[in-house]
């Protein structure tokens, strides 16, 4: 039995397959730009998500990453409606979290499209960490384990990202 946990484990073969959805959530994530002004880049992602309302972590210009969050309230109505009608159903016995707070977060990497070449690749992958709670508005401390991470995959929050960052790719070598 001692040796039996000493056996290699390997994953399932279907753990490393793509989902038919990778290809289209990296076309929607990645946008390619005629420049090579790695730094000019950079300055202008990180212009373009403040114009969003993002605060900047962390920027590493030697290897092109940028990293950005913004904190918000992640309470909706819907979850309060349907939180009450499980509990009535249950008698008052079954009480649900409700998404309480959540942090969006934003991390950028820009690179070369192809050895040689000016053009840059930019891709931004959008998450987001939501904490849970009872939902009573007195209570601040949320137990560790009651958060979720999920990936945004809502095509606006790219366009209006890459909408933002193609005007300031634009403007800033021109000064304008």
């Amino acid at each position: 039995m001692f040796l039996g946990g000493c056996a290699e484990r390997t994953p399932p073969a279907h753990f490393f397959e793509l989902s038919p959805q990778s290809s289209a959530n990296r076309a929607m994530q990645t946008r390619l730009f005629e420049t090579g002004a790695d730094h000019e880049l950079l300055s202008a992602s990180a212009a373009s998500l403040q114009d969003l309302g993002f605060q900047i972590e962390e920027s590493v210009r030697e290897v092109g990453l940028l990293r950005a969050a913004k904190e918000r309230s992640a309470r909706e109505y819907g979850q309060y409606r349907n939180r009450f009608l499980i509990w009535l159903m249950s008698l008052g016995h079954l009480v649900i979290p409700v998404d309480l707070h959540q942090k969006i977060a934003a991390t950028i990497v820009i690179r070369p499209a192809n050895q040689g070449d000016a053009r840059r690749e930019v891709r931004i992958m959008f998450y987001r960490v939501i904490w849970k709670g009872d939902g009573q508005a007195d209570r601040n401390y949320i137990p560790p384990g009651e958060q979720k991470m999920e990936m945004i995959r809502d095509p606006e929050i790219y366009q209006q990202f890459f909408a933002k960052l193609s005007k300031a790719v634009f403007l800033e070598p021109h000064s304008i």
